[in-house]
């Protein structure tokens, strides 16, 4: 409505008032985020929406598809000049297209003059091929590896590839200038960018978890499936004053296990496996029937990325499992459908506070210990 006044001075002092309590308005709904934008792939929509939802800002406009051959098309729908970008999207379902299209993400908001790229990776792809460790023919059959543990030489490196390396590589190359994700399965892959990593854990979230969901959890015992998560299991054992143990495994081959040593005592107490992934659950599967026979009173798994492939999830159905928790950055809810043992942590609210802290260039090392409320 125009302002109308006889007085050409105090029109314009009404007009200048307007306008303020106007820019004020704005202000207003852009004072606790500003110069910042959330898109989401297509990996998972839910928990970039929660993310905003927890942000109090709304998800950026993107439009994703495919060409007839399957090349990825990626459009922003909305402009990313000189704002603080966060592009969220889990290394799950399709890896190989949603990195793909994580990538061309980070290069069409680089090159449209975003100030800064920050890739949300809640489950980092390839993170399992971080090193060269090998025998050249041991993916194709039990002869095939007798036969190369036979003439294989030490002192040749094997043909193995470090696929996370290259993954990190990529990200740089498309333009990221950050990363965000979560218990990466070596934390030695932080050294393979040359860009800021923040390595965030769900540890919080699993002591969270434990204490209001297990009523005997002090008479519990911490386990680790196999050695590599010795320190993952003795920080929460730690936390929680309760005893810790770990099981030896050996493979035959990929995701087959040959046999499982118990070290420690779980005789009458609570068992909690802890891990940072489950993919056919194979592993799990067997420590939770040797806990048992070790006389073990209930089997608790809590692992924080549940890929849950192939025969995942008749495995955990016939398991002595009584709960099977993960958290949720990878989806869940078609998991949770058929496995009705499968339970869900929402950790959401640690990557939203991880994004605000970002943005705001405060500490994200509070979220190492603790969860946001």
């Amino acid at each position: 409505m125009p302002v109308r006044s006889a007085n050409p001075i105090r029109a314009r002092s009404l007009i200048r008032d307007n306008l303020e309590k106007q820019a004020g308005c704005l202000n207003l709904i852009h004072s606790r985020m500003p110069n910042i934008k959330v898109f989401s792939g297509t990996s998972h929509p839910d928990l970039a929406q929660r993310i905003v939802d927890r942000l109090g800002i709304d998800l950026g406009k993107v439009v994703t598809k495919k060409f007839s051959n399957l090349e990825t098309c990626v459009e922003i729908g909305e402009s990313v000049r000189g704002e603080d970008v966060y592009i969220v999207q889990s290394g799950s379902g399709e890896i190989n297209d949603n990195l793909m299209e994580l990538l061309i993400m980070i290069n069409a908001c680089k090159i449209a003059s975003a100030s800064r790229v920050t890739a949300v990776i809640p489950c980092f792809p390839y993170a399992r091929q971080d090193k060269k460790d090998k025998l050249p023919g041991s993916e194709d059959n039990e002869e095939s590896k007798k036969l190369a543990k036979k003439n294989y030489d030490w002192k040749f490196r094997s043909r193995a590839p470090i696929s996370a390396k290259l993954v990190a590589n990529m990200l740089s190359v498309a333009g990221a200038d950050h990363i965000i994700t979560m218990d990466l399965h070596a934390s030695q892959i932080q050294g393979f960018f040359d860009i800021p990593v923040d390595n965030l854990y769900a540890e919080p979230a699993v002591l969270k978890w434990i204490k209001e969901n297990i009523p005997e959890w002090k008479n519990s015992i911490i386990v680790s499936p196999d050695a590599g998560g010795a320190k993952r299991v003795t920080s929460i054992a730690d936390r929680l004053n309760v005893e810790f143990a770990l099981i030896h495994k050996e493979r035959k081959k990929a995701n087959e296990v040959a046999s499982m040593v118990l070290v420690g005592d779980v005789k009458d107490k609570i068992a909690i496996l802890v891990d940072d992934m489950a993919d056919t659950c194979g592993t799990i599967v067997h420590a939770a029937d040797r806990l048992v026979e070790a006389g073990a009173t209930k089997v608790y798994a809590i692992l924080t990325h549940g890929i849950f492939s192939g025969p995942a999830i008749s495995r955990i159905n016939n398991a002595c499992f009584e709960a099977v928790v993960v958290t949720n950055t990878i989806p869940q809810d078609g998991h949770m459908r058929d496995c009705p043992k499968i339970q869900c942590i929402d950790v959401s609210m640690m990557f939203a506070e991880a994004v605000r802290r970002t943005h705001n260039g405060e500490s994200v090392s509070y979220l190492f210990s603790n969860v946001p409320y």
